[in-house]
């Protein structure tokens, strides 16, 4: 099982497992909370079968990577993703960010620059800067991720419960989009996680990304879904088109949140003549 070192804490190493199969340009999947690697499935196969090595990774917290009780912020998020890149010793690369792992992406290459890195992609994504404030009206009231937190430490199974009814809109697409089978593997996914990490992952979600957009210098293309509930249209995605330089914008129309699942012909289609180009 291939795994990375990038840290301690205390007396055990913290480890990052990847995943790496194929050939051709390196495709690198991030995934989005509160799943991990494996959940780009309809979009690995896909990627292998039109010549693209395709690598994915579980974050800190979550999966078969180390359960800390540190890091959890993207400047150590994307800290962790160099260290995979040099690891591999990777360029050319394309990074792909689904939610949480569109956080990576934007503070990546806002820090690190765009040495290894051709193109880019945010799919479901929270820059620009989630939380509402004075100057930020677009934002989301800070009272909505207080109550999350509540939730989290109340009862964590029942929060990610709602949570993932919303990451599909169950309500909507259950039974067509979404089975009950691929549901209920989610909500597995999402219990093996670190409990630790569930609830702090949350703050990260008020990340402000504004002061990284302008420095990237490389084509981006940002997919979302006009009905995700979990980071709204509004204060997000459609706030994008102008903070950063070389965009193009898909919006799937009735796509939830995790619309790599629900919507994957859309956003296979839309990734793969990104990538051609």
């Amino acid at each position: 099982m291939p795994r990375i070192t990038v840290g301690t804490e205390n007396s055990a190493a913290i480890e990052i497992h990847y995943e790496d199969h194929g050939f051709g340009q390196p495709v690198v999947l991030i995934h989005g909370y509160p799943l991990n690697g494996a959940s780009w499935e309809k979009q690995e196969r896909v990627l292998n079968q039109a010549g693209y090595r395709v690598i994915s990774y579980d974050r800190r917290g979550f999966g078969k990577s180390s359960q800390p009780t540190v890091g959890y912020d993207y400047d150590t998020f994307a800290a962790d993703l160099s260290a995979l890149l040099e690891h591999l010793d990777i360029s050319d690369v394309v990074l792909v960010g689904f939610s949480m792992g569109t956080g990576e992406v934007t503070r990546y290459l806002g820090t690190y620059g765009s040495t290894r890195v051709a193109k880019a992609v945010l799919m479901g994504t929270i820059p620009p800067f989630l939380l509402k404030t004075s100057e930020n009206p677009e934002g989301v009231d800070g009272a909505v991720f207080d109550e999350i937190n509540a939730a989290v430490v109340k009862d964590r199974p029942a929060y990610f419960k709602d949570f993932l009814d919303n990451f599909y809109n169950v309500d909507v697409l259950g039974g067509t989009r979404i089975s009950e089978q691929a549901w209920q593997n989610s909500f597995t996914v999402a219990i093996g996680a670190s409990p630790y990490a569930a609830r702090a992952c949350v703050d990260t979600w008020l990340t402000d990304f504004r002061e990284d957009l302008p420095k990237i210098d490389v084509p981006m293309l940002l997919i979302h879904g006009d009905a995700d509930r979990i980071l709204p249209y509004a204060a997000t995605a459609a706030r994008l088109p102008g903070l950063i330089n070389d965009l193009e914008f898909v919006t799937v129309e009735g796509g939830p949140h995790n619309i790599a699942w629900t919507h994957p012909d859309e956003v296979n289609g839309a990734l793969l003549a990104f990538l051609a180009k």
